[in-house]
């Protein structure tokens, strides 16, 4: 796809606005993109994913540091701190999860929503997992058969939730 201002270079900036339900649709190239500049894109060479999650990072500085994400407190096993991590944008090690893990948790509860993976889970590998899932799904289902007063659907669906349970353990 070439750029819709110069039609020579190909389009790397994609701009898709949409007011009062009308959609328009840009596709420019880097230089026409920064010509125009009414779109209020800023453009840095080479910008890595490490430098999107250091900014992100940067807005929870605004929140005092709790215990964990302290200065003074160090990986055991690799050393860095939760200052470096904020910086660099990743992780020295696996241990760091670990070691900064109040620091991250309200970070990924304000990127994601939640701090609790809901995606989906390989049907090969992720029998446990599956089931743990349909068990909340008719838990809330079960709920609304109580409230609803619908009992004898409430009893099966317990009854069910049982059955689900005694597979996993």
């Amino acid at each position: 796809m070439f750029c819709d201002e110069c039609g020579k270079n190909p389009a790397t900036v994609h701009i898709t606005k949409i007011v009062n339900g009308a959609k328009t649709e840009r596709h420019l190239c880097e230089g026409c993109a920064k010509e125009l500049g009414d779109y209020g894109i800023s453009f840095q060479p080479n910008f890595t994913i490490h430098q999107l999650l250091a900014g992100l990072l940067d807005s929870a500085k605004e929140n005092p540091p709790t215990m964990s994400t302290a200065p003074t407190v160090k990986c055991p096993l690799c050393g860095m701190n939760f200052n470096q991590f904020s910086q660099v944008g990743r992780f020295g090690c696996s241990r760091c999860y670990n070691t900064f893990e109040n620091g991250i948790e309200p970070i990924l509860r304000r990127i994601h929503g939640s701090s609790v993976h809901t995606g989906k889970v390989p049907r090969r590998t992720g029998g446990e997992i599956r089931l743990k899932k349909e068990i909340e799904m008719l838990k809330k289902e079960m709920e609304l058969a109580v409230q609803r007063e619908e009992f004898e659907k409430a009893a099966e669906l317990r009854d069910k939730i049982k059955e689900l349970e005694n597979n996993i353990k």
